[in-house]
């Protein structure tokens, strides 16, 4: 018996093993967009496993892994355990080979063959001339030309223009400077009419 293969290979230690690799894919999928995730795997998850593995075929639909993962779980459960889990898979091989006794090991391989969960639809950062266009501070003009030192650095308050005009404070002005439209005509007056009329 186990001849011609080392002392170590038998059936249970590779049984084990791939029992170890596939839960490993489990808890990879579980923790997927979630920190600290516990070891359950949400009908979602599940479905995204499916598609991340490539498994969903002409044989084996979207519809197919829905109903397979309900099978599963427990009745009151939105959730399924590793053990769980294992059961939708045998439901899954069993749609997937029709009739092959090794099913299951068939899809284990397949599924220890993938990757583990696939970011897609993620936000990936513009390298193109336009970002470069648009943040290159030597092309700016006006009053946005004069809040940058030639160097590119902002100037702060000290490139804004905030000369002061009157003595009156308006609540928006900046770094409390008077805020009055230049050119004002009637400029200190409300204080007159004010004090004047009490």
């Amino acid at each position: 018996a186990g001849r011609g293969r080392p002392f170590w290979v038998n059936n249970n230690y590779a049984n084990t093993l791939k029992m170890s690799n596939l839960e490993t894919i489990f808890k990879s999928f579980c923790s997927f967009g979630a920190k600290d995730a516990a070891p359950l795997m949400d009908g979602a998850k599940f479905a995204k496993f499916c598609r991340d593995i490539k498994l969903l075929d002409k044989k084996l639909t979207s519809t197919d892994v829905d109903i397979f993962y309900s099978r599963a779980k427990a009745k009151n459960e939105r959730k399924i355990t590793f053990a769980q889990f294992q059961e939708a898979l045998k439901l899954v091989a069993e749609k997937k080979y029709p009739g092959d006794p090794s099913a299951f090991d068939k899809l284990v391989r397949k599924i220890q063959s993938g990757s583990g969960p696939v970011a897609a639809g993620v936000t990936k950062t513009e390298t193109d001339g336009v970002i470069d266009r648009l943040t290159d501070t030597s092309k700016y003009t006006g009053s946005h030309k004069e809040r940058f030192d030639e160097s590119g650095k902002g100037r702060g308050l000290a490139g804004r223009d905030t000369v002061a005009k009157g003595q009156g404070m308006s609540p928006g002005c900046v770094a409390k400077q008077p805020g009055y439209v230049s050119g004002y005509k009637h400029e200190g007056t409300y204080e007159k009419k004010v004090k004047g009329s009490t």
